[in-house]
């Protein structure tokens, strides 16, 4: 039996997903370690202060793979981005008005998005994506993704993302992030 056959995707609402946020620190933590992230326990430790927060907001929605025993191999998160949303202020040029128009109903924000290594190319980031999605009413889906993470990269433009600009999440110092929008309507 293979590990996808073995894995059970769970949409998650903030409640749900602050309760098993172990599970999600574990996956983040390992998945983004590497290159081109790099990240550190710090770097962990900080994502995962803001993460209470996040799960607090009435439109988190976040998907968790698992296997049958529990293990926890994937996942997926973010909310509806707000008015006052910065997202678009990150980008390196300027969008329309109306491209960057928020009302809090109109584009869901994808936070985090990872597979862990063993279950990579086995169909699980698809079906994270689905159950995801499938919670979200939005007209809209926004994502920034490292260009070196090609992998990511080519299954967002398999999935429908085009690319709508350059951005540095975090501000000057980060690295340049790819930012794409998926077309829900």
């Amino acid at each position: 039996m293979t590990q996808q056959q073995t894995v059970t995707v769970a949409h998650m609402d903030g409640s749900s997903a602050a309760r098993a946020a172990h599970a999600f620190r574990l996956i983040y933590a390992e998945a983004f370690a590497g290159p081109p992230f790099h990240e550190t326990e710090d770097d962990v430790a900080a994502a995962f202060r803001r993460f209470p927060l996040q799960t607090a907001n009435p439109t988190f929605r976040a998907a968790l793979a698992r296997t049958r025993d529990d293990e926890p191999v994937g996942m997926a998160y973010g909310h509806m981005l707000a008015p006052e949303a910065v997202w678009w202020d990150e980008l390196t040029e300027p969008v329309s008005d109306d491209m960057r128009r928020e009302d809090g109903h109109r584009t869901f924000g994808l936070m985090e998005f990872a597979v862990r290594e063993p279950w990579r190319g086995q169909g699980v980031a698809r079906r994270l994506h689905t159950t995801l999605l499938g919670a979200v009413r939005a007209e809209r889906v926004l994502l920034n993704v490292h260009p070196a993470s090609e992998a990511a990269s080519a299954a967002y433009r398999a999935w429908g993302y085009r690319k709508v600009g350059e951005g540095r999440p975090g501000g000057p110092g980060a690295d340049l992030h790819d930012v794409m929008l998926l077309d829900l309507r």
